[in-house]
């Protein structure tokens, strides 16, 4: 079987390294953005192109003789990448460019839960211009926030008292997104603490994965501006320190609905992973979004302690026969956390060199952002490496993480809270506190 893997960042080094160390007899080939050298050690062959363009990414598949592919980011799932490698007989994980725009749009997943009473979304309006906005923020007061529609990167929401410190600001932002010409929703904000599931969807089947919390301010205590990731741990027990059984089972009862609701818009299925970005509030768990592919950070918290056969996952979801395979994942706690350049995320060093090569487990080390230059690995300007901490407890994979990550030398920072006993107690309290 020839695999083709679109994308080249730290969550296609963590699938690329899952095809790796699959049963099945598969030869990986990787159509990217940049030169992993993580993804470039397994592949047969990497090159480098523009990863959003469906036509060239369908030549490679052709020029490889793939039969699967596997697409990483959500801007060639916007582009429609994966309607082109299905129209020539090329099996895909990854949606389609309709069932992608659970993520692409923030105002269609909104509207989506709505018309199938789907529980855990907010009170909401849409708008493209600033008639009705002022009015809308009055009536949600001081608990609001202001998405663009479209993708931003992770840095398009912006949140009252966050990001927005008054009703001024606030309209300040919407008349910036109402210049750009784009759609944004305005809505409640949910108090509560957040968590990403990720589930395995065939269309029909979901298969889900470990809960897993991300940190998406660029400093500790989190603050700063909102970024990519900054890290993300999970648990043992695949829940959450902060969380209860039952909200585990209504964040998987949401992902299944909306697969069943995807499919009866579109008459056809969900071929993916499907990434609810959950809050668990004092009146049950909400929806905060949606996104159409494994996570960055959490794809290398869940991938490394997948027992089951990755590649053969991959079959069952794009045949549609999930159900007929088992998907288990160890019982371990992994800490993830990314060394980022100096200035990250608004003004990022560039091209300068790093050295990895003290890091002791490389095994537990993700490439991301970096490029090759002069024969020396290289910032390329975003999240730069990621390490990942294994142990029985989330505090020893914190201890290893950490230890890791410092390790790496270079114009970098990164955020030594993640996984902290800390940071989970304070969590752990404020949820307490709410319910």
């Amino acid at each position: 079987m020839n695999v083709l893997l679109i994308g080249s960042g730290a969550r296609e080094h963590a699938i690329a390294r899952a095809i790796d160390n699959s049963q099945k007899n598969s030869s990986l080939h990787c159509f990217a953005s940049n030169i992993n050298p993580g993804i470039a050690d397994v592949c047969s062959g990497l090159i480098l192109g523009n990863i959003n363009d469906p036509k060239a990414v369908v030549g490679y598949a052709k020029e490889t003789s793939s039969t699967l592919a596997i697409i990483g980011p959500e801007n060639p799932l916007a582009s429609g990448v994966a309607d082109a490698l299905w129209d020539v007989g090329i099996k895909v994980v990854g949606p389609k460019k309709d069932l992608a725009q659970v993520e692409t749009s923030k105002a269609f997943t909104r509207d989506l839960l709505k018309e199938y009473n789907i529980p855990g979304g907010p009170h909401y309006q849409t708008f493209d211009s600033m008639a009705g906005v002022d009015d809308f923020l009055t009536e949600l007061g001081e608990n609001y926030v202001v998405k663009y529609d479209g993708l931003a990167g992770g840095k398009g929401v912006k949140v009252a008292g966050d990001h927005l410190q008054s009703h001024n600001d606030a309209l300040a932002y919407c008349m910036e997104l109402v210049d750009k010409g784009g759609e944004f929703v305005v809505e409640e904000k949910f108090i509560g603490q957040e968590f990403s599931l990720m589930s395995f969807c065939d269309g029909e089947t979901l298969k889900h994965m470990p809960a897993v919390q991300d940190h998406k301010r660029a400093y500790e205590g989190d603050r700063g501006p909102n970024t990519g990731g900054m890290g993300t741990y999970s648990d043992a027990d695949h829940s959450l320190p902060f969380l209860k059984d039952s909200d585990i089972q209504e964040a998987h009862t949401i992902n299944i609905s909306t697969a069943m609701a995807l499919k009866d818009k579109f008459g056809e299925g969900y071929k993916g992973v499907l990434y609810g970005g959950f809050i668990a509030t004092d009146s049950g768990v909400k929806l905060i979004e949606y996104n159409a592919r494994f996570g960055d950070p959490e794809a290398m918290n869940v991938l490394p302690l997948l027992k089951s056969d990755f590649v053969d996952i991959c079959v069952h979801i794009a045949d549609g026969t999930l159900k007929n395979t088992d998907v288990q994942f160890q019982n371990k706690a992994t800490v993830c956390k990314y060394a980022v350049p100096e200035g990250y995320p608004d003004n990022p060093v560039k091209g300068e060199p790093i050295n990895v090569s003290s890091v002791e487990n490389s095994g537990g080390l993700f490439y991301a952002s970096v490029d090759i230059k002069n024969g020396s690995l290289v910032e390329a300007g975003s999240r730069t490496v990621a390490v990942v901490g294994i142990a029985d407890s989330i505090v020893e994979a914190e201890a290893i993480a950490e230890k890791e990550v410092s390790s790496v030398s270079g114009p970098l920072f990164h955020r030594s809270d993640i996984g902290t006993e800390s940071v989970i107690q304070e969590r752990i309290d404020h949820m307490n506190s709410l319910r």
